[in-house]
């Protein structure tokens, strides 16, 4: 064809045969090809009077993505035009080479609407916002594109205020008003809504109507209009939207759906699910959505059954408001159940389904699932990353989660939060002051998650004077009548035994629930003080202040302390039967020491038989440690063999045991005991002491 015609001298070219020739090169798609007919058209000289001829070549090389090659025949070419130069640049533009296409833009000698119209758009889209923004200023006219293009992009990249901005700029030019579309006013509608500016948005509202826009609403304009009074919380508003409205579409529905669940409304979120006869899978998510931000999980679950009993397929979203349900259930069946839905739908290696996952695989206790979950994937974001090293910190692998904090690409103030709470959790105090100092030095803007968790090491460390900086750093940003940071501040100052400076800051606390409550009962129950902890328990419940399986353990500790024992067998009692809490291994420790203690041997016996879980090593020596109080030998025997037996190396049991068979005089026995623990070569543990000097 014209392969043929290239060896020809440039004089026997005519123009029909160069305007041919130009419309093959459009057609073609192959770099090798493209880089034959580069070589021949040198060698005839045809870019040297064809424009035209170059521009198709410089096409094909930028579509086929080989933008060296472009920017070398760009550099070749004699003579260039419009065309020439926007090609390029939106080739760089592309390519992501933000810079070159700028520079590039900037050296354009004739500058046409749509060289501007591309720059400012593909500035906008990618977030260049401010780069952007100086280009549409210095724009010498404005098009609904470039008006449309701006504010969409300053909306979509978390700007709404911004955006709002320039749609008042907009309207307040009469040579732009024109240029006021569905599509703008949508844009702005979604703006109002993420500001929560309701006043503003039925101004807005008043355009659509004042621009003739209103008797027929398109889906996009409504289902914007009901998203905005749903999100501000007038849901007549948003009723009357759809009721003026001749057709409603699904994504309308979905949004007055999100509406009333955003409410609370689940009742009248669901009849509006039911005005669907065959709803589509956006129906579905938003009614399952809202049963689960609204704690009805089972709900949800069998809304997920009627969904595929009724043939439709879920996606990534279905599978991500299932996950949360099962999170909220603390069912890991279902979690498991949705993680092979998932992997048949293929929707596992979606970065929102499998943060969800890894999350609700760490809420169900089952962080070893969740840790081969993330072992799999291949792509990462921040919000995943930022989950992994709450789970790798709360199943004691703080390595790990060092490693994913120190090889984040990029962190946020939760990552940073993260890992100073799982360094803190796992006895890390130091390395949890470290990263707080880093925070300080590079000026990151810290909240109540960042002191409480440093607060929290400081007393770990039973640091006085660096806790008390600390808290002085939360009161210059007005951070000190936080409730998380007040009761931080009450565990810190009974952690370095100040009990009484914790019970100052808990009685000024302007609100308090359980958690605050319970840190000053464990306070109380860690310092000794049995009698103030019984007393605070009371005022607890006075107050209206449910207990909790944790306010029990502090109340229990505090009775074993200071061997009140009576009030210990009532509170377990009031435990079971009149908050129906079931007893864990925590609560019955503390009761099997109590009465150990107390040389209650029988009870404790007995109570540790009727346990629905075997007794652990601590447990049975808590019972050795009474016996030996009390000069219990028979029983005392009893729970060094089984102490011996559930833990090996414990080289107290090895020895209590020996000195008990010694005073019963059995010699031989007590001899025979330390041989066995010489040849487990079990080492006896030399005595030691503390101090903070």
């Amino acid at each position: 064809m014209y392969h043929a015609t290239l060896y020809y001298k440039e004089s026997e070219y005519n123009g029909m045969e160069l305007h041919g020739l130009a419309r093959t090169l459009q057609s073609w798609s192959t770099i090798s090809e493209g880089r034959q007919l580069h070589v021949a058209f040198l060698k005839t000289g045809i870019l040297n009077y064809s424009v035209t001829v170059a521009n198709r070549l410089l096409q094909l090389y930028t579509r086929c993505g080989f933008l060296r090659d472009a920017s070398h025949l760009f550099d070749e070419m004699p003579s260039t035009n419009s065309f020439s130069w926007n090609t390029l640049v939106q080739a760089h533009l592309n390519s992501g080479h933000t810079h070159n296409a700028f520079h590039l833009f900037n050296a354009m000698p004739h500058k046409t609407h749509f060289s501007w119209n591309m720059v400012v758009s593909s500035f906008a889209k990618s977030g260049h916002l401010q780069l952007a923004y100086s280009l549409f200023n210095a724009m010498p006219s404005k098009n609904h594109l470039v008006w449309n293009s701006i504010i969409h992009s300053y909306s979509r990249h978390g700007h709404p205020g911004k955006a709002l901005f320039l749609f008042k700029r907009m309207n307040s030019d009469p040579a732009q008003i024109m240029y006021r579309d569905a599509f703008v006013l949508a844009t702005v509608l979604g703006a109002c809504a993420d500001l929560l500016a309701l006043n503003c948005g039925k101004q807005v509202h008043a355009r659509v109507f004042v621009d003739g826009l209103g008797l027929d609403l398109d889906r996009v304009l409504c289902s914007s209009l009901i998203n905005l009074y749903g999100k501000c919380g007038d849901l007549d508003g948003a009723a009357r939207v759809i009721s003026s409205v001749r057709e409603v579409d699904e994504f309308s529905l979905s949004a007055l759906i999100s509406g009333y669940a955003n409410a609370g409304r689940m009742r009248e979120a669901r009849r509006v699910f039911d005005i669907k006869v065959d709803p589509c899978v956006v129906l579905w998510n938003s009614i399952i959505s809202g049963y689960v931000s609204n704690g009805e999980e089972m709900e949800a679950v069998n809304l997920f059954s009627a969904m595929l009993r009724n043939g439709v397929k879920g996606d990534v979203s279905t599978v991500a408001n299932i996950l949360s349900a099962g999170s909220g259930l603390l069912v890991v069946e279902l979690v498991r159940q949705m993680h092979a839905y998932g992997f048949k739908a293929g929707a596992t290696h979606d970065i929102v389904v499998a943060s969800a996952l890894i999350d609700a695989y760490s809420k169900c206790q089952s962080p070893c699932e969740a840790c081969r979950l993330f072992s799999e994937l291949k792509t990462y974001d921040t919000i995943l990353l930022n989950t992994m090293i709450t789970v790798y910190s709360n199943c004691g692998r703080i390595e790990d989660a060092k490693w994913i904090f120190n090889t984040m690409p990029r962190k946020t103030l939760i990552s940073w939060n993260s890992i100073l709470v799982g360094l803190t959790q796992n006895a890390c105090p130091s390395e949890a002051l470290d990263v707080f100092c880093q925070m300080n030095k590079l000026d990151l803007k810290m909240d109540k998650f960042s002191f409480a968790s440093v607060i929290s090491a400081c007393a770990s460390k039973s640091s006085l004077e660096l806790g008390e900086q600390v808290f002085g750093k939360a009161i210059t940003i007005g951070l000190d009548s936080d409730q998380i940071i007040s009761t931080s501040l009450v565990d810190f100052y009974c952690k370095c035994g100040f009990v009484k400076i914790g019970r100052k800051v808990f009685d000024g606390m302007v609100k308090t629930d359980e958690v605050s409550w319970n840190t000053m009962l464990m306070g109380y129950a860690a310092n000794g003080h049995g009698i103030e902890a019984l007393t605070l328990f009371s005022e607890m419940r006075y107050c209206g202040v449910k207990p909790s399986a944790i306010t029990f353990t502090g109340v229990l500790s505090a009775c074993d302390h200071c061997g009140l024992v009576e009030e210990g067998r009532y509170l377990f009692h009031t435990m079971k039967h009149n908050y129906n809490i079931n007893p864990g291994i925590e609560h019955y420790s503390c009761m099997v020491d109590l009465f150990a203690r107390a040389g209650c041997f029988e009870e404790a016996m007995d109570l540790m038989a009727e346990m629905p879980f075997q007794a652990d090593a601590n447990m049975w020596l808590s019972v050795l440690r009474g016996c030996i109080a009390h000069g219990n030998k028979i029983i005392g025997k009893t729970a060094a063999e089984q102490i011996i037996q559930l833990d090996p190396e414990n080289s107290g049991a090895y020895i209590q045991l020996s000195n008990i068979l010694a005073s019963s005089g059995d010699w031989e026995g007590s001899a025979l005991v330390r041989e066995l623990m010489r040849d487990k070569h079990v080492p006896k543990i030399p005595g030691c002491s503390w101090a903070d000097c």
